[in-house]
């Protein structure tokens, strides 16, 4: 059995995470830590958890296996760094770190760490991934010649809201770019591998917070491969798909996260019904657990999404000089 101590009680804790470990026969919740004791105490009551307000406290306890690091993206690497230190296993939320920079320092630590460390990229797990995965290794796209990625909603919090920190930059990394653009690159890279060099723009066109509502990007790969990218949180209209177009067939997942996926080959399209689990953290906490008990690298391990930062990182640069950027000039 895995023990677990859940850090940070936002939206995601309480949407997926926690009934996501609650449900993994192999697991179960010994202990939340929040720095609001109020947030740890009403966690701890309805699942009869002990509750933290210290995070150094909380990780003394030897009862706990592994940790889940859910607070904001400032936070990430140093904590899940002590975790390691502490000899748990770490699975921490995305993006990695606020920079590429930050996530190297927890890939330093995780190499010679005992405990296995992941980042919650939770798409890779999803059936429409699979399927991708699949026509990609027979051929079936023939050559990928685009990639076209959206993603567009309304965010614009009051500083009381719990998710203020997000248009933080020093505590986020970024908008919509490191918020829900870091998934799909997540899942362009687990698919295509890194891009060569990108172009990019970013602005604060409606809201007036530090962090851009508006991102466009103009990705290529060594092939040719082209990318297009945009992200913005100043429309109250709402979008978010994702689609591979190659030479003989191409995929369309819009909405991202819908229970189908479009199959176009030559001029036939097939509507094709492929689920996500009813929660899609599960089957990230069912392939951790399984890499703890089996000694094994996790899907997503630390390495692998270190590209994601290092993606981000070149887009930012490029958008704020104005410049094309070539992603081996950003390490």
């Amino acid at each position: 059995m895995i023990n677990w101590l859940i850090v940070g009680t936002g939206d995601i804790a309480h949407k997926r995470v926690i009934p996501a470990i609650v449900a993994e026969p192999r697991s179960r919740i010994v202990a939340v830590c929040d720095i609001v004791r109020d947030r740890a105490e009403e966690v701890a009551r309805k699942h009869g958890i002990r509750a933290h307000t210290e995070y150094a406290r909380a990780l003394e306890d030897e009862d706990i296996d592994a940790v889940y690091i859910s607070t904001p993206v400032s936070l990430h690497v140093p904590q899940a760094i002590e975790a390691l230190r502490a000899g748990k296993h770490v699975l921490v939320e995305k993006p990695v770190g606020v920079c590429y920079a930050q996530a190297c320092e927890l890939y330093e630590v995780a190499q010679n760490a005992l405990g296995c460390c992941a980042v919650a990229y939770f798409r890779r797990f999803s059936p429409r991934y699979r399927m991708a995965q699949e026509m990609l290794q027979k051929g079936e796209f023939g050559q990928v010649v685009l990639v076209r990625m959206t993603y567009f909603s309304w965010f614009n919090p009051n500083p009381d809201d719990p998710k203020y920190w997000r248009v933080i930059p020093e505590k986020s990394g970024g908008g919509p770019l490191a918020d829900m653009g870091t998934h799909m690159f997540d899942v362009m890279i687990g698919l295509l591998g890194m891009p060569a060099r990108v172009v990019a723009r970013v602005a604060t066109l409606t809201h007036s917070y530090q962090v851009e509502d508006s991102a466009v990007a103009l990705m290529e790969y060594a092939n040719g491969t082209q990318i297009i990218a945009s992200f913005n949180w100043n429309s109250r209209t709402w979008s978010h798909e994702f689609e591979i177009i190659g030479t003989e067939a191409k995929v369309k997942w819009h909405p991202y996260d819908g229970p189908t996926v479009l199959k176009t080959v030559g001029r036939d399209t097939h509507e094709i019904e492929l689920p996500n689990h009813a929660n899609v953290h599960y089957p990230l906490i069912e392939n951790f657990v399984s890499c703890i008990e089996e000694d094994e690298q996790p899907q997503i391990a630390i390495e692998e999404a270190l590209k994601t930062n290092l993606l981000l990182d070149a887009i930012y640069r490029s958008a704020y000089e104005s410049k094309e950027v070539t992603i081996a000039e950003t390490q």
